[in-house]
């Protein structure tokens, strides 16, 4: 397996650890639709969240919430689109970014974006 997909399944376990701290139901995690995924679905009271993960283990190439670009939020209110087609009884949405940065022996930084549009 390629590095850069490690570094994003570690980080994916890493997401949820840290959505369910903060008191976050996981629903599905890499949920797909066609060819889009959604990396995690989940629930806090009666909102239901569709999270983007992103994870670097530096920044030379920017930080990790800057490769969520507008086609890949496209992706992913298509994939919501039809998830709630599927399952039509979720009344509040919303779309997150979970950006994880998993520097070398240093403490692993979260920035939780909520509420994300075009």
């Amino acid at each position: 397996m390629a590095e850069h997909n490690e570094t994003g399944e570690i980080g994916e376990e890493y997401a949820v650890q840290f959505l369910r701290q903060r008191g976050f139901k996981i629903l599905h995690r890499n949920w797909r639709f066609g060819h889009y995924e959604v990396d995690i679905i989940a629930n806090e009271e009666d909102k239901l969240h569709f999270i983007e993960v992103k994870t670097r283990t530096n920044v030379t190439y920017g930080y990790p919430e800057e490769a969520v670009t507008k086609i890949k939020l496209k992706h992913l209110i298509k994939s919501a689109n039809h998830f709630l087609l599927v399952n039509p009884f979720w009344e509040r949405i919303q779309f997150d970014i979970l950006s994880i940065l998993m520097f070398h022996d240093k403490e692993i930084k979260y920035l939780f974006i909520e509420d994300v549009y075009l």
